[in-house]
């Protein structure tokens, strides 16, 4: 693989290179190795779940347990290295990108798997449109620093003229053959790859994606991960590369779907008698399905959540506008300033609530009964989000406007385990 640098175009450089997969012979099955990406991972019900299904599940490199930080990146370290001793995990051949589908039922989404050269987002090819925790980007830098590989890839979308030329024929194209690998999780998606290895149809993808500008769609802290190991790196090698999924969104739209907040430490009852006047509250004693449909008709007139956690749905809506103002920061653009992750924030979080935006005090889940089920079962509050549209995410984004950290959640997101990145292949 060529690590000397991108080359001279202003749009995504993608190149192939010599994945690491599973050993079916050395496995239970496909399914049973595989994962979420690791901020999806319900803990600890969902970690201990995936550590059972299978002694060689990625969970254990992703999400490694140890009481010290530095342990557990060792110990993931460590892990990796018996793997491939052991021929559990074995590199490709030779260099490739990878066709990579998942369906189920009516969804259907294909992309490549390849690691793209990394840029600043001043440079305007590569757009985050979320924040990030700095905490979380330490933490997925030591690992990363540590295993010296890419563990999960990160998912990204752009936006083709959709004419069927280019990258989208040649991933037509490999989907008609047989593939490497071939598997069903438990969620109901069957997930295929297949690899791309003919010079020919590599400079498809290369000269295609060389036009293109992509949105971070998940993944802002291993992307900012992937940008803090290469400043580490001077003369840069692999390093100038991170492993991502490709979705052409004009071909196969992604689900948009919101990210839900875990207020460790506000009962419900505490969080509806410190709004006031503030927000105007109504309690649902419906099913989830009820609420959430009456969400969705509140957040179309304006900003709306749903909180619970005492066996109820509690709607709150109608902020006091004369808060808003002056709690919202004014610099903004209008959009930005109307979003409801940021009226959480900087209004109840911030302002009527006075909680400090910090692991021990907010969760991040995005399954939404997982979210109501650790509310109630904790006596704490979860915060049911409505989702954002994708086309105010990519305009905010090539704005150059952030939104609050864990906005949005687009999917369906790759499953982790099927194909790694070894930085020493390379």
């Amino acid at each position: 693989m060529n690590t000397e640098g991108p080359a001279a175009n202003d749009g995504l450089h993608l190149i192939p290179f010599r994945g690491l997969r599973y050993v079916p012979e050395r496995v239970g099955s496909l399914a049973a190795v595989t994962s979420p990406p690791y901020d999806v991972v319900v803990r600890p019900d969902g970690l201990h779940h995936l550590e059972s299904a299978d002694p060689y599940n990625i969970v254990r490199l992703i999400l490694p347990q140890a009481a010290a930080a530095g342990t557990r990146h060792r110990k993931a370290a460590d892990t990796l290295s018996r793997w491939l001793n052991e021929g559990v995990l074995a590199p490709d051949p030779e260099p490739a990108l990878y066709v990579y589908e998942q369906r189920r039922g009516d969804i259907l989404q294909r992309g490549i798997i390849g690691a793209l050269a990394l840029s600043e987002p001043s440079e305007g090819v590569v757009l985050p449109h979320e924040d990030v925790m700095p905490d979380i980007v330490a933490d997925r830098a030591a690992l990363m620093r540590t295993t010296a590989a890419n563990l999960e890839p990160l998912l990204l979308t752009y936006r083709s003229t959709n004419n069927g030329n280019g990258a989208a024929a040649v991933i037509e194209r490999a989907a008609r053959r047989p593939p490497l690998l071939s598997t069903t999780t438990e969620d109901g998606f069957s997930h295929l790859l297949w690899s791309i290895t003919e010079p020919g149809e590599l400079a498809e993808v290369r000269d295609d994606l060389s036009r293109r500008q992509a949105l971070i769609a998940d993944g802002h802290h291993r992307w900012a991960t992937y940008l803090r190991l290469r400043a580490e790196h001077p003369s840069h090698g692999p390093w100038n590369y991170g492993l991502v999924l490709l979705i052409d969104t004009a071909r196969y739209p992604l689900q948009v779907r919101a990210i839900h907040r875990l207020l460790h430490r506000l009962p419900v009852s505490q969080a509806l008698a410190s709004l006031g006047d503030s927000f105007r509250s109504r309690r649902l004693d419906v099913p989830l399905e009820q609420a959430l449909a009456a969400l969705s008709e509140a957040a179309a007139e304006g900003n709306a959540f749903l909180l619970a956690g005492d066996g109820s749905f509690h709607l709150i809506d109608r902020p006091d506008p004369q808060l808003l103002s002056r709690t919202v920061r004014a610099d903004r653009p209008e959009t930005w300033r109307s979003l409801d992750a940021t009226v959480l924030h900087a209004t109840l979080l911030d302002h009527v609530w006075k909680i400090p935006d910090a692991p021990e005090h907010i969760g991040y889940i995005h399954d939404t009964l997982a979210a109501v089920d650790q509310a109630e079962r904790r006596g704490s509050t979860a915060v049911l989000m409505h989702p954002v549209r994708e086309d105010v995410v990519r305009d905010l984004a090539r704005e150059g406007v952030t939104m609050p950290r864990k906005s949005t959640s687009f999917g369906p997101k790759p499953a982790t385990g099927l194909v790694l990145r070894s930085l020493a292949l390379d």
